[in-house]
């Protein structure tokens, strides 16, 4: 799977970039939409101060923002030190992202499975309301 970092290859499809709070299924939503055939890319956005990261950085053609709470990225990794602080840090550094976010899915209750399932269905949806929309004109 490319990373946010990776230079984009000549003549690539459309990216959808993933951005989320940490442990909030980023890298293993990207790595699901790869396998399944789309330019998929995790951005890290919440580590940076820099509120359009996500769009400089190889501009997607979908933003998918992924939802998490303190409770969920504590069971999801042992860490204490993942705070309702750090949380509210990250949706700061993130704020910009959701206001652009084609698609917003909440993790917390979700397997990794229905998230992609989720996202493909949208994907899916997304591009053939472009094709009848070409069609039509």
């Amino acid at each position: 799977m490319a990373s946010d970092g990776e230079p984009a290859s000549p003549g690539a499809e459309e990216i959808i970039k993933v951005v989320g709070p940490c442990k909030s299924g980023k890298s293993t939503l990207a790595a699901g939409l790869t396998a399944a055939g789309y330019a998929a890319r995790p951005c890290s956005q919440e580590h940076s101060e820099v509120p359009t990261m996500w769009q400089r950085i190889h501009p997607p053609a979908c933003l998918i923002m992924l939802e998490v709470t303190p409770e969920t990225m504590r069971a999801r990794v042992e860490r204490s030190d993942w705070s309702d602080e750090l949380l509210a840090i990250q949706q700061r550094r993130l704020a910009h992202a959701r206001q652009h976010a084609d698609l917003i899915v909440a993790t917390d209750q979700a397997s990794p499975q229905e998230v992609l399932g989720q996202v493909i269905a949208f994907l899916e949806a997304r591009r053939q309301g472009r094709g009848d929309e070409a069609d039509a004109g």
